[in-house]
């Protein structure tokens, strides 16, 4: 009984191409249905990574200054973290929210919400000289810097550039002083029996070379430049607090202090928040914040350019260079 069976009347060498003929046409479809699946597959994967770029190139707050500021209200400027080249506290990002803050016709006040430790004497320097100049351009627009857990060396350094200046009692404030990290490694090769060896072409091109002994002339020129720049932050503390500031020398020794205690000092003029100084002292209670975020993808690029940066740097025993501390 093979009626149910098509080939079971065919001769042996039909039967077989038949049967040969089903498997290839059978494993064709499947073959086809494979390769749709993994087509869609690969669709999906290149989909899902065009969104993820799309992500993180997208800026985090895309229209939120122009949603929120159509009344009068006060400017909020963060400056959060290290400032630096490429970091959310970059000199480009606060001075261009600062600009964008002062320009806004219903801008009554702005203030400048400081959380730093600080860094770059160039970058803040650069949002310095820019709270300068807008002052000077916006005379009748009033800019206030409020510390928040830390306002300390180039954060203070900006929160100096503006007409008063708050903390909590508690804040950190201060440490106006700079300072370079360095390594000295000569012991440590000369147990581990390595020659050193440096090709230079210029007498000082291996300055404060990590593997070589300490060269007191280097040392010598080192330190006039760090005097320098600390003498060029002093004038600028100076500039900006004026009469305010207590003549005591420990004030410019890179010591830290408490809010409160700031207070006595002359580098704060009074205990607030920010909150409070934009109720309080500009007398607008609407807050826009203004703070220029970075993008992710340039955050992520930045971020693994400077930990590169960081890693050459560590092997050339010099930690970041100099900076406000």
């Amino acid at each position: 009984m093979n009626d149910l069976n098509p080939n079971s009347n065919l001769p042996g060498d039909d039967r077989w191409a038949r049967e040969a003929l089903t498997k290839l046409a059978f494993a064709a479809v499947a073959e086809q249905r494979r390769a749709r699946r993994w087509g869609i597959f690969f669709k999906l994967l290149f989909f899902a990574y065009l969104l993820a770029l799309l992500a993180m190139a997208w800026p985090e707050k895309l229209g939120s200054v122009a949603a929120t500021a159509v009344k009068e209200h006060t400017a909020l400027i963060r400056v959060e973290g290290l400032i630096a080249s490429g970091t959310e506290a970059s000199a480009k990002n606060v001075i261009e929210a600062l600009r964008k803050a002062f320009k806004d016709k219903n801008t009554v006040g702005v203030v400048l919400e400081i959380n730093s430790p600080g860094g770059s004497p160039v970058q803040a320097g650069e949002i310095y000289d820019e709270i300068q100049k807008l002052r000077q351009q916006y005379p009748k627009l009033p800019v206030h810097a409020v510390a928040s857990d830390v306002c300390a060396s180039g954060g203070y350094y900006i929160a100096a550039a503006a007409q008063n200046i708050y903390a909590n009692k508690a804040s950190i404030v201060g440490s106006i002083g700079v300072r370079m990290d360095s390594f000295g490694f000569t012991g440590a090769i000369d147990k581990l029996g390595i020659e050193r060896r440096a090709y230079t072409a210029g007498d000082n091109k291996d300055f404060l070379d990590p593997f070589k002994p300490v060269n007191p002339a280097e040392v010598q020129h080192l330190q006039g430049m760090l005097d320098g720049i600390h003498q060029q932050f002093i004038a600028a503390v100076r500039q900006g607090r004026g009469e305010r500031l207590k003549n005591r020398a420990e004030v410019f020794s890179g010591l830290m202090w408490t809010g409160e205690q700031s207070v006595n000092l002359g580098l704060v003029d009074a205990l607030g928040s920010s909150r409070s100084v934009a109720e309080d002292v500009i007398g607008q209670k609407n807050v826009v914040d203004y703070t220029q975020r970075t993008r992710w993808l340039d955050r992520l690029l930045t971020e693994t350019e400077a930990s590169l940066g960081a890693v050459l740097g560590k092997a050339l025993g010099l930690d970041g260079g100099i900076r406000w501390r």
